[in-house]
């Protein structure tokens, strides 16, 4: 990128320079975060995206942008998926790497939709609300659950689902949106739509989004070659039933799957996602051009650093956020960077009861956090980011466990366990797959503090645990985390705040707070 100075004459004698070039350039990732399996409309001035969390609760967040780089979470399309026991881990079942994935939001004579699909449930969901920030959102569900679908209103009044895996297939809607339309079966739209990216099938392409541009359709698909990288291949027709010419349309990085969004002034972007280690998959944004009818994305075809459009802000507040848990009268209960690990028991946690605090009551007996209900998530962030809580212990029960996780499958932990009377500083490091508690160190007062700092630059995925007994002077405890991205819960990590039992039930542990911080503080 060129860059050039204008020189600014404020009065005889003062200059002042700016640099172009250098300012108002977004860069890549646009979001440093697990937002993955995105869909993105524009509605007038405004950017809506809809993202998958899957097995959290509440599910499918809804964020807004003016920028298309700059986003907050303004809604969440549902607070509770369903009420089984594998979503609210009972009777020894979960959902990790399951529950809603890959939405389709979309916006159609003044109602705005957002539609998902659930394998554990073996159901295809759709919302819909008038007022997309606020709510509130009409649910609607049926069966079967179909794949990574599109939803999709053509101009004939119609309402589709493109869908499926290496087959893409084309379903017309009832017009009330409960269901596939009697008397109508669903059709091959593409076979083997993986072609578009060669012979050497990996991947099957899958992720479908459709759009109509200039009366033509278009749609997006991933296909993963063997041996290569996560691919986007586009289709083409001039008919929804087709036929169909398709070609790949960016190999770079395994940036990929997405769609095409324009912008007021007439531009066009693709917006995709790229694994990114045990942070998650962040968003890229690509320019597009058009050529001949097709949509050329990226620069020499491929995903560049940096995108013209305005310059990244910091994800506080907008999608994590520190929390004091002190609440107004008419203000939430938690504000929406908060999701809970599956689904929560609601009589179990309060803001309102302990003033200031968040207090988490036992309400079972665990054996480990992955089971443990009421853990209290958000996302971490890169490049680097640390989170600190403070922990009133005094109500705590003998067994219990509580304190500060990273979580996923390969999680550690800093907190507190009770014992034989006794309460005992521990850090537990899961990343060999069986939890190493570090060695017991005795705590002989109510509040103590913790710290976990994450490093995910150029993929270190490291995390170090502290604690503190007055909130100043920090010490390392136990042994460095070597996280690690995991199919099983298919979630970059999150810091979560947590309190289970393993002998008796009632106890509980007030947060006073959690602070998040884009830096890594050890010894601060």
């Amino acid at each position: 990128m060129r860059k050039f100075l204008i020189k600014l004459i404020l009065a005889p004698g003062f200059l002042l320079l700016f640099e172009f070039g250098a300012l108002a350039q977004a860069h890549n990732p646009i979001i440093y975060a697990d937002v993955p399996d995105m869909s993105i409309i524009r509605v007038g001035d405004s950017y809506y995206m809809s993202s998958t969390t899957m097995y959290m609760s509440p599910g499918v967040p809804i964020m807004k942008s003016k920028d298309l780089v700059n986003w907050k979470i303004v809604s969440y399309a549902y607070n509770i998926l369903e009420d089984t026991d594998d979503l609210n881990l009972n009777n020894g079942q979960n959902s990790y790497g399951k529950g809603s994935w890959a939405s389709s939001l979309r916006y159609n004579n003044g109602i705005y939709y957002v539609s998902t699909f659930a394998g554990n449930t073996g159901k295809t969901y759709i919302y819909s609300t008038r007022n997309i920030e606020k709510g509130p959102w009409k649910a609607l569900s049926f069966k079967p659950s179909l794949h990574d679908h599109s939803l999709f209103f053509d101009d004939d009044g119609k309402v589709y689902m493109i869908y499926g895996s290496g087959w893409i297939m084309l379903a017309q809607l009832r017009n009330d949106l409960t269901g596939i339309e009697p008397g109508t079966k669903p059709q091959v739209l593409i076979e083997n739509a993986s072609l578009a990216a060669g012979p050497n099938l990996g991947l099957p392409a899958e992720g479908s989004q459709m759009f109509k541009i200039k009366r033509k359709y278009y749609l997006f698909n991933i296909s993963w070659p063997r041996g290569g990288m996560r691919t986007v291949l586009i289709h083409r027709a001039d008919h929804i039933a087709g036929p169909y010419e398709g070609r790949l349309a960016l190999q770079d990085n395994g940036v990929a799957q997405g769609g095409l969004v324009d912008a007021p002034d007439g531009r066009w972007f693709s917006y995709l996602f790229r694994d990114f280690g045990a942070v998650g998959r962040v968003p890229y944004l690509v320019p597009v051009q058009w050529d001949n009818g097709w949509p050329i994305l990226g620069i020499n075809h491929q995903a560049p650093d940096t995108i013209p459009l305005p310059g990244n802000k910091s994800l506080m507040p907008g999608i994590v956020s520190s929390d004091d848990f002190n609440r107004k009268r008419g203000e939430r209960d938690l504000p929406l960077v908060w999701q809970w690990n599956h689904n929560p028991v609601n009589e179990l946690w309060s803001v309102r009861q302990h003033k200031g605090y968040l207090r988490l009551t036992t309400g079972r007996v665990d054996t480990t956090i992955l089971s443990a209900r009421n853990t209290l998530t958000q996302r971490t962030f890169g490049p680097e980011c640390s989170g600190i809580t403070a922990i009133d212990v005094s109500g705590l029960k003998d067994g219990d466990r509580t304190g500060l996780v990273l979580l996923q499958k390969k999680f550690g932990w800093v907190g507190v366990k009770k014992e034989g009377g006794n309460k005992f500083i521990v850090m537990v490091n899961a990343q060999s797959g069986s939890s190493i508690e570090s060695i017991n160190i005795p705590l002989n007062q109510n509040l103590v503090y913790f710290k976990t700092s994450c490093e995910f630059k150029d993929r270190a995925d490291k995390a170090n645990f502290y604690y503190s007994l007055d909130g100043i002077n920090w010490i390392s405890i136990g042994s460095t985390l070597q996280m690690a991205y995991t199919l099983p819960h298919f979630m970059g990590y999150r810091f979560g705040l947590f309190n289970y039992a393993t002998k008796a039930t009632g106890g509980y542990a007030d947060f006073d707070y959690f602070q998040i911080s884009d830096k890594i503080l050890s010894q601060q």
